[in-house]
């Protein structure tokens, strides 16, 4: 038992052997609100990586020269995140960084790979279907009318992160499982010669129902970002009408606001 504690306690001054935490005491910030933010910018720039051990609160407080309390505070803010969790006998473990996707008119598939987060996609439902109301109107087709329903489970290091539902033109592009699960829908119409140029989206929440639970491997109940959007491609032709649901301890939209002059 003696072996597998100091292990633990090597790996983790591994994990943040190349780290600075630098404190100001003098500041009006809290000390454990500090040390959880740059904890948290640590995972999210991948200095901590998933799997990652930091150590239990008394490694960490005396390494850092701050109380144990403080410490557990600021450990127990990222739990609440999702980012860490404690393991008995273990200490406390990185498990992933939240996904913070911009706000602009590009994939989820091509965002996480560019995050370095290691996307993978399951295609859930991949056939034509008679439009509904709403997709008729936003693909601008008659109600009833064929188009191609796609429904794929996105995940970034092995973790559900979005269920995504996409309709589409049936005639827009041939598609097929394999290539959906290679890579992204965006990546695939540009290949076709689509050219992608605006989208009018909507960002929402909810709570997760026990099927989106059990799909997310969440809680019945858990948080989720919803979003809707119809994207257009340079002739002003609507190609594409999705309704997708995010985990909100997972994944979060960054905006940029400008004041209007």
């Amino acid at each position: 038992m003696a072996k597998t504690g100091e292990r633990s306690r090597a790996a983790a001054g591994s994990a943040l052997d190349g780290l600075h935490f630098a404190l100001d005491r003098a500041s009006p910030v809290p000390l454990y609100y500090q040390l959880a933010q740059q904890l948290e910018a640590a995972i999210e720039h991948g200095a901590l990586a998933p799997g990652n051990l930091l150590g239990n609160e008394i490694d960490l407080s005396t390494r850092l020269g701050l109380s144990r309390p403080t410490v557990r505070q600021a450990i127990q803010s990222l739990v609440d995140k999702g980012l860490l969790v404690r393991r008995r006998g273990v200490g406390t473990q990185v498990v992933h960084s939240q996904v913070k996707r911009p706000l602009e008119l590009s994939s989820l598939y091509d965002d996480l790979e560019a995050a370095g987060q290691g996307p993978t996609t399951r295609v859930v439902r991949h056939e034509r279907v008679p439009a509904s109301a709403d997709v008729a109107a936003a693909l601008g087709t008659a109600e009833g009318a064929e188009v191609t329903l796609l429904e794929r489970l996105r995940s970034a290091h092995g973790q559900p992160v979005a269920f995504l539902c996409n309709y589409l033109p049936p005639a827009l592009l041939d598609l097929d499982s394999a290539r959906l699960e290679a890579t992204g829908l965006y990546h695939l119409m540009r290949l076709a010669g689509i050219t992608l140029h605006s989208a009018r989206q909507t960002v929402g929440a909810r709570a997760a129902n026990a099927e989106e639970a059990a799909l997310l491997a969440e809680r019945e109940g858990a948080a989720l970002l919803t979003m809707r959007r119809t994207a257009y491609d340079d002739t002003g032709r609507p190609v594409e009408y999705g309704t997708h649901i995010y985990r909100a301890s997972r994944y979060a939209f960054d905006f940029q606001l400008l004041v209007r002059s």
